[in-house]
Parts: structure tokens; sequence; C-alpha cells
């Protein structure tokens, strides 16, 4: 990801000097072209990383039903063997031999607990390979899952959960007698960090942050959640506005104190924040017009603080 988005600077440079007049077009129009072919190999890539994922996938699931067809031919197998024991048995019943009836008799419950004890060996040994690939399986879902919920790089969930959080609450909580807040906050001059310490150290703050916000959000209904760069958001149920601007006030204060030490560096920095409550029938987007209106006012009156949306005349 690094990578890509090094090289996506790089692009951007080639083609704003594109812009001065006076610029080789010959040069542009190459830049265009490896910016495709850039595009095409990311493409390329993120196909084979999800074939990949998909053919590990149907290993685990062929497997699973080798091991069920291995179980159906033991079976056959083994009631062929009975079916052969007990004709043999009923034979002997019929040609009123004491003797041949005694002696198919010992051969048929010898076979029989042979059989049995047979299948029971197998039984034990396929359910333990049966648990330990469903284990396996288990482990891959969940951290697909996990995948799929939580941001790379910090673990707070991403963009795409968290909104299906806070439409779920939405459509299943009575709103008219729930409060409930969103918060949006934003490092301050996150782009002097990067420019400054490099972007290890700014991936390092990012996660920083986060680890600092769940700290002090540790309630289970809370989401917090990386909306994109530097941009991170916390829905808050059954939270009145003055719990939030609270809590947002600790956030600011621990944030704004803490040295974040990486390395021989110690990296300080503070956040703003916007804040909205959400009210009854409220749509997702107009709650994100609030808290970003709310936080570009933050921004603009100094940053390291909050802004109370509702404060606020927000046009809608």
């Amino acid at each position: 990801v690094r990578q890509a988005r090094e090289e996506l600077d790089v692009f951007s440079k080639k083609l704003i000097q594109a812009g001065v007049p006076g610029h080789d077009t010959a040069a542009h129009e190459e830049t265009f072209f490896q910016l495709r072919q850039f595009f095409n190999s990311h493409r390329i890539d993120e196909t084979a990383y999800f074939l990949s994922a998909f053919e590990d996938f149907k290993k685990i699931i062929w497997e699973f039903a080798d091991q069920l067809k291995d179980e159906f031919k033991d079976q056959k197998h083994n009631d062929q063997q009975i079916d052969g024991q007990f004709k043999e048995l009923r034979d002997a019943v019929e040609s009123n031999s004491i003797e041949k009836l005694r002696e198919k008799s010992k051969e048929f419950i010898s076979k029989y607990v042979e059989v049995q004890n047979r299948k029971d060996t197998s039984k034990a040994k396929r359910m333990n390979s049966i648990k330990k690939n469903l284990n396996q399986f288990k482990k891959k879902l969940t951290e697909a899952q996990h995948t799929l919920n939580h941001d790379f790089l910090t673990g707070a969930y991403n963009r795409r959960f968290f909104e299906d959080q806070v439409r779920s609450f939405a459509t299943t909580v009575d709103m008219g007698d729930s409060k409930s807040v969103m918060m949006i906050l934003d490092i301050d001059h996150f782009k002097k960090i990067n420019d400054t310490y490099g972007h290890d150290i700014g991936d390092f703050v990012l996660k920083e942050c986060v680890t600092t916000i769940k700290k002090m959000f540790t309630r289970e209904s809370d989401v917090v959640a990386r909306l994109g760069g530097e941009e991170f958001s916390i829905f808050l149920p059954d939270y009145t506005m003055d719990m939030a601007i609270k809590k947002g006030e600790e956030v600011l204060e621990t944030i704004r104190k803490q040295a974040f030490v990486h390395g021989e560096h110690q990296i300080k920095f503070t956040v703003s924040m916007g804040l909205s409550e959400w009210r009854m029938n409220d749509q997702l987007e107009l709650i994100y017009k609030r808290c970003d209106q709310a936080l570009y006012e933050a921004k603009n009156s100094g940053r390291n603080r909050l802004v109370v949306a509702d404060k606020l005349k927000v046009a809608v």
C-alpha cells in the first residue's frame, strides 16, 4: 500500500508539471501511459490475491469432501464383509449341521466385532481429522471476516462496516427514546508529519491514535472506525451530547499531552473533532455533513479542539 501511494505521488507530481507552459507533450503522454500501466498491474495483483484466497478455500472444502468419500468407501467395504459372513451363517443354519453352525457363528461374531472395532477406530481418526480441518476452516473464515470489517493498518473498523453498524442501529432502535452521538476527528497537520518524518512514522501515528481512542471507548456498542487517511469516526449509541463532549475533551487532552515514541523520534500531535447528535429520522449522509461542518469549524478556529454541530447554523 505504501509503495502504491508513493508511486501515485510521483505520477501526481509529473502531471502537475505537465500543466506548466512549454512542458514536453510527449513526456506528458508517457506519464499517462505509465499511469495506465500502473493501474493495470495493480488490478492484476489484486485479482491474483483474491484468486489465491479462493483456491485455499476450495482446497479446504475438497479435503473435507475427500474424507467423507473415504468414509463411505470404508462403510461399503465393511458392510460387504458383514454381508458375506451373514450369508455363510444363514447357510450353516439351513445345513442342519451343529458343527458347521457353531463354526460359522464364531466366525460371524468374530468378524462383526472386528468390523465394529475397525469402524470405531476409523471414525475416531476421521472425526479428529475433520475437527482439525474445521477448526482451520473456522480460523480462516474468522480472519477473512476480520479483514472484511477492519482497516488493514490501524485495526479500527473500516468505513463500510461503520456505516452498516450505524444504519443497523437506526433501523432497530427507537431513535425517539434513544440518544446517540457521532464524532468525526482528524489529526492536525498530518501531511507535515509525513513530510517531516516519512510515511513509516505517519503510519505509526495513525495506529497510535486509534490505540488511544480505543482505550477510551471500551463499550461493546462503541464503534471506532477509520474513514480514510487521517480521519476517524466514533459512533456512540445510547449517549447524550453532554457525555460525548466530556469524553471528547478527554480524548483531546490525552493526545495533546502524550509524546509518542518511535525509535529515536518523539512525536507529539493533536486532533480536531466535530460532534453531532443523531436525531430521529436522520439520514447517515446528513449526520456526516453536520459532523464534517463542525470539524471544519474546529480546524478553522485554531485546531486542537472540538465543535458541536448542533450549536452551528448548518445548511441541510
